[in-house]
């Protein structure tokens, strides 16, 4: 079942997300996220007109999916990123792609036109779904991003939203 994510989602959304940051590459922060900071991302993103979704399995939480502006700028208005994030062990059985397709429908109700993932390289199976939902390869900045003691490169993809 697919879902808008309410603020009693936090303390699962930040168990499935605190993984990514003490382990991979895939996230940028260095510190785990609190419940309390995970429900106030929460409440930004929905307070500016955006979804944040979560995928649930048996009443736990197994993916979250949200969108939120690119840039500050005003020109910018109209572009998102999108980020999604499934519990380790639950990719490969099409969970990523519901929630994404999902989440990319929901923002065609709104203003935004263009849609933008930034994926830490390397990481073929985020990839593979950006490319199967329509996104498409724009660049690579590299050496962006440095964790773990090393550099890591980041590729941008994206996509129209209608």
């Amino acid at each position: 079942m697919i879902r808008d994510a309410t603020p009693d989602d936090a303390a699962a959304i930040a168990a499935l997300y605190n993984p990514y940051v003490r382990d991979t590459v895939i996230t940028f922060e260095y510190d785990e996220v609190s419940v309390e900071d995970m429900g106030a991302r929460i409440a930004k993103v929905q307070s500016q007109g955006f979804p944040w979704i979560v995928s649930e399995e048996a009443d736990a939480v197994v993916g979250f999916a949200y969108a939120a502006p690119y840039r500050p700028r005003a020109a910018y208005l109209h572009s998102v990123e999108t980020t999604i994030y499934l519990a380790q062990g639950e990719g490969g059985r099409g969970l990523g792609r519901a929630l994404y397709a999902e989440l990319l429908e929901r923002l065609a109700d709104t203003e935004a036109h263009s849609a933008i993932s930034l994926i830490a390289l390397p990481n073929d199976a985020s990839i593979g779904l950006h490319h199967a939902l329509g996104f498409r390869d724009v660049g690579v900045l590299t050496e962006v991003g440095r964790k773990f003691d090393r550099w890591i490169d980041v590729a941008y993809l994206q996509r129209p939203i209608r």
